[in-house]
């Protein structure tokens, strides 16, 4: 003998609706996260300036070095170990590594680098080369 069950769609559009999204958070929390970071890079007659947001970071965290005209900012949000995954109704910050290159046009500077940290924002200053650096040359009248 069979049974009839009243057929639900919105009851069955639900319950795959969910299964989608455990199904794609169980595969997120095992496999690790790379993501892009957010620079602002500005040119003066001095050299550059990095911006890139980097909030919640404890600064000596940040791996930053240069090589060949190459900046690269590398680093990692951790979670946050006091509160359960199973806890959360919202999670939209990311976590896990983040890296960022940028390439300089012109030859700079690597010793006169400097870096600072305030309210989430790392800024370095990253001065051109003396050689690239454009000279005014006066015309002598004799």
């Amino acid at each position: 003998m069979s049974t009839l069950v009243r057929w639900n769609p919105t009851r069955n559009l639900v319950n795959e609706f969910d299964r989608f999204f455990e199904t794609a958070s169980d595969v997120r929390r095992q496999t690790p996260t790379y993501w892009g970071l957010a620079v602002d890079v500005a040119e003066n007659e001095d050299g550059y300036i990095v911006v890139a947001n980097v909030p919640g970071m404890n600064p000596d965290e940040l791996d930053i070095t240069m090589e060949e005209n190459v900046l690269t900012i590398k680093g990692e949000v951790k979670e946050n170990e006091d509160i359960n995954s199973d806890q959360y109704h919202v999670r939209e910050r990311r976590l896990g590594n983040f890296s960022r290159n940028i390439r300089f046009p012109a030859d700079v500077n690597v010793d006169g680098i400097a870096a600072a940290y305030e309210n989430g924002l790392l800024t370095l200053n990253v001065p051109k080369a003396e050689e690239v650096k454009p000279k005014r040359i006066t015309v002598k009248v004799e």
